[in-house]
């Protein structure tokens, strides 16, 4: 093909397409003018990563011992993967904490445990107590309101 560049395109379409590139570049600048109000790093709502961030950084900050498989802040779910403590080295704990809203409430938080104890040489499946995991959400939760607390000064 003659005048054809090696993107396929000829010259003509693509002055065209760079047209139309810097048209939009034009009116994205234009955007940037305008006078936005300021974020309220206090606010309830945080949505800088999708879910609230004071959750989010009181679940690392509360599950810290552990060692993580995942941490997905924009899906905001934090799986940990199996934790031995050096005390009790024939029991272990696997947890997973789920934010579910951009607000810091309790409904908006979800924590789901599994445990195993060591038997015959393997790992059996285990219950959980549930005040285990009432305790951890209670933990998270209380350590989301004290980093809120600090980012507002009050």
């Amino acid at each position: 093909m003659t005048g054809s560049l090696s993107t396929g395109l000829t010259p003509k379409r693509l002055l065209t397409h760079a047209g139309i590139a810097a048209m939009m570049a034009l009116a994205l600048a234009g955007c940037g003018k305008k006078n936005r109000p300021k974020a309220d790093l206090a606010a309830s709502q945080v949505t800088t990563i999708g879910i609230n961030s004071y959750l989010w950084r009181a679940s690392l900050d509360a599950l810290s011992f552990m060692p993580l498989l995942q941490a997905d802040s924009a899906g905001g779910v934090i799986v940990s993967d199996w934790y031995t403590n050096p005390s009790n080295p024939n029991e272990r704990m696997k947890v997973t904490v789920t934010i579910l809203d951009q607000d810091l409430r309790a409904d908006a938080l979800r924590v789901a445990a599994s445990r195993q104890i060591q038997q015959n040489g393997g790992w059996v499946d285990a219950p959980v107590q549930a005040a285990t995991v009432q305790r951890l959400e209670d933990v998270i939760l209380t350590k989301a309101r004290d980093l809120r607390r600090s980012t507002i000064g009050g």
